[in-house]
């Protein structure tokens, strides 16, 4: 099993903060919000972690990196070359990848307890994708899954009313398929190509399974979502919760 970390995009919703700081720098407790994913990747004993950004902020990304000996893990960096979305983003990793199964965290996703359990059910899941759920107050501002039956049913981006409850976070698991999946996707009314689509894609074929997380987990993109990231991770220390 191989690690992924998105670390791109603007940071629009989060300007002035992001006018001269790639958002995943941003301090989030007492770290830079991006070490959150990377502690979650090693919590799961994952030692090839790879992270994507802009042309623009991948030097300061890798400078932050480097500057911390604590991760016991092996870096490697990649440019995504233009914003064209999540999808977009991961071809960068197919060299990376090299066949291996893959867990995909998006940098500004904060989680408090270790997601090494669902990783240890990917890799004896073995095939297709799994994506982590978590349940919120406001799904019209997510992507959502409709559950049925114990699988999921449809996955619906940013729904106008509450079909569901359960917001697709944005940490997922993929086999090897997820290249040729984006190569054959085709590019939103937004012209990006969409990670949403990429999901769909394998819950067609009947190869997306679920999770729901443990713990709290927010997309820390808002500046009211900035602010309890930050809540949540100084109560912690920034420390990871592992399974018991």
């Amino acid at each position: 099993m191989k690690g992924i970390i998105l670390a791109g995009g603007k940071g629009t919703r989060l300007r002035p903060l992001t006018c001269r700081c790639n958002k995943h720098l941003l301090t989030v407790g007492r770290e830079p919000m991006l070490f959150n994913p990377i502690r979650q990747l090693i919590s799961s004993d994952i030692e090839d972690i790879l992270i994507i950004s802009s042309k623009e902020h991948i030097g300061h990304i890798i400078t932050a990196v480097n500057d911390v000996s604590c991760f016991k893990c092996n870096f490697s960096f990649a440019v995504q070359p233009e914003a064209k979305g999540i999808a977009h983003g991961l071809l960068s990793a197919e060299k990376f990848a090299g066949g291996d199964l893959l867990t995909v965290i998006l940098g500004d996703n904060i989680a408090t307890h270790s997601i090494g359990q669902y990783v240890k059910k990917f890799e004896a899941q073995g095939t297709g994708a799994k994506v982590m759920l978590s349940k919120v107050k406001e799904p019209r501002r997510y992507g959502v899954a409709v559950l049925k039956d114990g699988s999921i049913e449809s996955i619906v981006e940013k729904p106008d009313s509450n079909i569901s409850y359960y917001a697709v976070t944005g940490i997922y698991f993929y086999d090897d398929k997820l290249f040729d999946i984006i190569k054959e996707a085709k590019p939103s009314d937004r012209g990006e190509l969409e990670i949403t689509s990429v999901n769909n894609t394998y819950l067609s074929m009947h190869e997306l399974t679920y999770d729901v997380i443990a713990g709290d987990w927010v997309d820390a993109g808002t500046y009211k979502d900035y602010l309890y990231a930050n809540k949540l991770l100084a109560s912690l220390s920034n420390e990871i919760i592992m399974d018991k």
